[in-house]
């Protein structure tokens, strides 16, 4: 099952709803696409989502480096080798993660394929279906209020905040959006690294009876010192998102005292599903709970996340709502939404169908 076929390309996807995190607004989003062939007649999709304040690298990084070194790393090699592929993606490709997670999740759905089984269950199936969380950017109290009305009407039980520009804000948006959801649904809330430590503190103890889920990296990705100045019990609470870019940081962060309770794993961040696992069972040795996250991505790397998601015994939380906002995408199917609640449509690999029209 030799590879017979490759092309890597770039598409902007338009936002449905655009949408602000601290320090930046997004309305559209660039996504590099790989397509690969076999000489079995089988075919793999990848995606990523270069940012490159979370990434490391813009889409002209990917698209280059795509573009020079994919048909020299993979035409002629067998799928069925993916860990050794898998390795050398890791040295070749290193600084640019989003583009290697695109590499590998098409060789994942294409050797899926090839065993005529969905991805989860060639990973090792753990779970079937999980609730996803649907996230609210910074916005006026007024417009995250209505706003999370819209989402529990269409069903879902879990909202994700973005906070982090003012904290007195976020303070009143979170009671407001309390006061709308009442108290069966969950909030989440994610600062993107806007808190200082007093204010995480002020943020903790003013929210303090709201139930919140959790908070997810508050304080400056690189501030692990600031995490160990509050008290163990707000740790557990706190997610590191930016803090947590690759195995290297998954072992530093296990190593007690912890400096958070919660990985969030983004395929974008790490490369793909072959490092994910790795930080996923990093995670389920030193008994910390998983969230697997999401950018604005192509259902093609939202469906692995979920795939991945599922064959992990840590895995707790989804926050996988990133190809909902989209005006565009090449693909439909991947997964199946229902209530808030994520599982996959059982077809081999991935599940994507290439749109009717779609040229490779």
């Amino acid at each position: 099952m030799k590879i017979t076929r490759i092309k890597s390309w770039s598409e902007n996807l338009e936002l449905t709803r655009p949408y602000s995190i601290a320090f930046q607004t997004f309305d559209s989003v660039e996504n590099v696409f790989v397509y690969l062939e076999t000489d079995g007649g089988l075919f793999g999709l990848g995606s990523g989502a270069p940012v490159d304040s979370i990434t490391g690298e813009s889409l002209d990084d990917c698209t280059t480096i795509l573009a020079d070194k994919l048909e020299e790393l993979l035409l002629g090699k067998d799928i069925r080798l993916i860990k050794k592929h898998c390795r050398t993606l890791e040295k070749e490709l290193h600084n640019t993660p989003a583009a290697r997670a695109a590499v590998d999740i098409a060789l994942h759905d294409v050797l899926a394929k090839h065993v005529n089984l969905p991805l989860v269950d060639v990973l090792g199936r753990e779970y079937h279906s999980l609730p996803t969380s649907i996230t609210i950017g910074i916005k006026s109290v007024t417009e995250s209020v209505t706003e999370a009305g819209e989402y529990i009407g269409r069903g879902f039980r879990i909202l994700k905040v973005k906070t982090g520009n003012s904290v007195e804000e976020d303070i009143e948006r979170i009671f407001k959006i309390r006061e709308k959801a009442g108290a069966q649904i969950k909030i989440r809330v994610d600062a993107n690294q806007g808190y200082t430590v007093a204010e995480l503190l002020k943020f903790e103890q003013k929210t303090r009876k709201l139930n919140i889920e959790f908070i997810e990296q508050p304080l400056k990705s690189d501030n692990i010192k600031g995490m160990y100045n509050v008290p163990d019990k707000i740790r557990k609470w706190s997610v590191a998102d930016e803090s947590l870019q690759d195995t290297g940081d998954a072992l530093n962060l296990a190593v007690s005292p912890k400096p958070f309770g919660i990985y969030n794993i983004k395929l974008m961040k790490c490369g793909g599903i072959n490092s994910a696992l790795q930080i996923a069972e990093i995670a389920n040795l030193a008994k910390i709970d998983l969230m697997w996250g999401c950018m604005d991505e192509s259902i093609i790397s939202i469906s692995a996340a979920l795939h991945a998601a599922l064959a992990s015994p840590a895995t707790r939380y989804l926050d996988l709502d990133g190809s909902l906002d989209l005006a565009r995408d090449l693909v439909s199917g991947g997964f199946i939404l229902n209530n808030g609640y994520l599982s996959v449509n059982e077809t081999p690999g991935l599940g994507c169908t290439l749109l009717k029209g779609t040229k490779i």
